[in-house]
């Protein structure tokens, strides 16, 4: 389920990342952001964006979830990103 947030919160969101490399980086990612997105629904955890970006193309896509600060742990013991960054919203 998507979250709204309010734009004051109290809680640092959390983009968490995982990153793929190879000639088809960005379909895999564009992929594995589905399987990201039913697993927040199936576990009735919200999120506030997801989304694919091509970092070089033909070679390196990530696919990512934003997150608030209280949600990161089940989704990172679950999926195990390989990184994640602090998110501000523009």
């Amino acid at each position: 389920m998507k979250l709204s947030l309010p734009k004051k919160t109290t809680m640092p969101l959390l983009k968490l990342i995982w990153d793929f490399r190879s000639p088809t980086a960005y379909k895999t990612a564009e992929h594995y952001e589905i399987h990201l997105k039913e697993f927040m629904t199936n576990q009735n955890l919200p999120y506030l964006k997801s989304g694919v970006e091509e970092m070089t193309p033909n070679e390196h896509s990530i696919a990512f979830l934003v997150v608030d600060q209280e949600y990161m742990k089940p989704v990172r013991d679950a999926l195990k990103p390989h990184r994640g960054v602090y998110y501000q919203e523009q």
